[in-house]
């Protein structure tokens, strides 16, 4: 086995030596490398619109290279409209898939040019009243949810999340009395999804629910391609499953008499794989049950393992020998839940060691907090022989930059 763990042509070592610890860093080949397989697989379909959801990274460098790549953004709140524009992504490009939308959003929606995604039939309403004649999209809840964990399912009656599909003649009043043009539909079932069969499944009932709806010039699967994060774990075989999928749509698009745009929007999928979390060990304790091993990080940076148990690969980059050893991975935030990882075989572990928590580029950063005011980390960007700073890390002066202090 090697003895150097390398992120484009870098080590950890000298990505920590030159922004420091702990530090984000992405991987621009496997961006572009990601986005370029989705769309491969898709080529038996004729009109193909992808968007990328950019909560799971909304960092302007990564907005920007899927955005070269051909790629239009859903977005879920003004902060990430914003960033789409300041990023360059024309607005025609842009979907704002909005959530218990307030007046302020949908304004904002409108004033910036920006087609609006509605979940439900209130803000359906709202929209109208406020913006008759102009152009809308509906979320539909299929009745199908899946995904890793309970939070993150956004289909079924449990699902907070769209307009139910048997509510389309309430949809079809609202539009017809506010002069809407409803140019598409859209559903999102979940988060990372490695069935096929619930895809296939939800893509059903969202053609059923389009075949009542007339003239539309899209619709929307939603995302929630899945990605592997643990050794049992397998990755979707995109090229089945959307052979499967074309053979549905395209169907479709015969008996509806027009070639409707096939719209996705991955987020997880695209950078996932590109990040890790390089993070570095500052002690080592046990008591008569574990072997801790603390890191210079935390959940504060890093949210998923506490919230959704979620497993990441950890890699000792400063040891990539066989000689294994058991610990639990810990960050240093004043909770009892911050662990990243529990009786983990990891090589053989000193201070001073460098971590790669890997899997980190999805629900990484775009989740992280001042919890314990703490600062967040530096985030860069590799592209084979080159590195860029493309966050800095948060001075105490920027932890307080909001407060108003009367002292």
């Amino acid at each position: 086995m090697s003895n150097e763990f390398k992120i484009g042509n870098f080590t950890s070592k000298e990505l920590v030596e030159k922004f420091g610890s702990p530090l984000y860093v992405y991987d621009e080949q496997i961006i572009r490398k990601k986005i370029r397989e989705l769309k491969d697989s898709l080529s038996g379909i004729k009109n193909v619109k992808i968007h990328y959801a950019c909560k799971a990274n909304s960092n302007l460098e990564i907005i920007k290279i899927l955005n070269q790549e051909g790629a239009g953004m859903d977005v879920v709140s003004s902060g990430e409209v914003y960033s789409c524009l300041k990023a360059g992504v024309k607005k025609e490009d842009i979907i704002f898939t909005g959530n218990n939308l307030s007046n302020e959003e949908i304004d904002y929606a409108v004033s910036s040019g920006v087609l609006l995604n509605v979940g439900d039939l209130s803000a359906l309403e709202r929209f109208g009243k406020r913006h008759p004649n102009k152009d809308i999209c509906v979320r539909i809840n299929p009745d199908v949810g899946g995904g890793h964990h309970d939070h993150v399912i956004t289909g079924g009656v449990e699902s907070k999340f769209g307009v139910y599909f048997t509510e389309i003649n309430e949809i079809l009043e609202i539009v017809k009395k506010y002069n809407l043009n409803l140019k598409g539909i859209h559903q999102h079932i979940g988060s990372n999804i490695l069935e096929p069969e619930k895809f296939l499944l939800a893509i059903d009932v969202l053609l059923k629910v389009a075949k009542q709806i007339p003239n539309l010039e899209f619709i929307d699967f939603g995302g929630g391609i899945g990605v592997p994060y643990t050794p049992e774990q397998t990755s979707l075989n995109l090229k089945e499953l959307n052979n499967e999928v074309a053979k549905k749509f395209n169907s479709f698009c015969n008996e509806y008499g027009k070639d409707v745009i096939f719209s996705v929007e991955p987020g997880r999928f695209f950078v996932c794989e590109s990040g890790s979390l390089l993070t570095t060990v500052n002690t080592i304790s046990t008591n008569p049950a574990y072997k801790y091993v603390g890191t210079d990080s935390g959940f504060n940076h890093l949210v998923r393992p506490t919230m959704y148990g979620s497993y990441h690969e950890i890699v000792n980059t400063s040891n990539m020998s066989n000689e294994k050893e058991k610990v639990t991975i810990v960050g240093n935030i004043c909770e009892s839940g911050d662990i990243f990882a529990r009786d983990r075989e990891i090589s053989k572990v000193s201070e001073g060691d460098i971590f790669a928590i890997l899997n980190s580029g999805a629900y990484g950063y775009s989740m992280a907090s001042n919890y314990n005011t703490r600062g967040l980390p530096a985030e860069v960007l590799v592209n084979e022989n080159e590195v860029k700073l493309i966050r800095r890390r948060e001075s105490f002066e920027e932890l307080l930059r909001n407060q108003v202090f009367y002292g």
